[in-house]
């Protein structure tokens, strides 16, 4: 998409919409969401981020940035999934960035080694989809952690859940080839509104692509005008 396509859709937009939701770049990757996580108040960067990313993050979610690796790597969105109440992290994160994230929120360390916790946990303030791999003990130390409802399944096929789609507590967007089935597991667990699309110009595995709550998303800049428009659909963000 050109730059000039991209300033005519966003002139286009209503001014608020036009705030809350912003197209980003992480260091030349518009994979933002590996590298950072969010939940309604505060957002886990990575700390090489660029200034300017950070602004455009806290300015379309509302909230403030916590920099810190995870377990010693960038790649902080892939290994914390965040909810209101609670960040869960690879069982791999040092000392030190527990101590970081925990300065701002309650912390749950995922002692299954399917750590990679963003990838693995799609979650709410209402719910959570679990990789279905993981094992029953981890599993319920999870569900404790957090305080909801949490269930196990594949989604499209993929047991990366995390991966596959993206939750506020506003909506969901999901993988294209998850199933009518799925859409109703994942709205009766999240209690949100679940709809599929693609981002970042047709990538199906859409938790890479962006940064979202209920207030705003921070999405990889390479998403078309027609996916725009149906994220901001799917989220509820007018």
């Amino acid at each position: 998409m050109t730059v000039l396509l991209k300033y005519l859709y966003r002139k286009a937009l209503p001014r608020k919409s036009e705030k809350m939701i912003r197209l980003v770049r992480y260091g030349g990757n518009p994979n933002v969401g590996v590298y950072s996580a969010a939940n309604e108040n505060i957002a886990i960067i990575s700390p090489d981020a660029s200034p300017d990313y950070v602004n455009d993050v806290e300015g379309a979610l509302g909230v403030t940035s916590v920099l810190t690796t995870v377990a010693g790597s960038f790649t902080v969105g892939s290994l914390v999934a965040m909810n209101s109440g609670c960040a869960v992290v690879s069982g791999l994160a040092e000392e030190a960035e527990i101590e970081a994230i925990s300065s701002k929120i309650s912390v749950h360390v995922l002692g299954s080694r399917y750590n990679a916790a963003g990838n693995n946990i799609l979650m709410n303030d209402f719910g959570a989809i679990v990789n279905p791999k993981m094992d029953d003990v981890n599993f319920e130390l999870l569900e404790k952690a957090l305080g909801i409802r949490c269930v196990r399944s594949f989604i499209a096929g993929i047991d990366t859940v995390g991966s596959a789609c993206k939750a506020t507590n506003k909506g969901v967007i999901c993988h294209p080839g998850t199933s009518d089935e799925e859409l109703e597991l994942i709205e009766s667990t999240l209690n949100a509104e679940a709809k599929r699309t693609t981002l970042n110009h047709g990538s199906k595995l859409l938790g890479p692509c962006l940064l979202a709550n209920s207030k705003g998303a921070a999405v990889g800049d390479i998403t078309t005008p027609i996916e725009m428009g149906r994220l901001e659909d799917a989220l509820n963000l007018f």
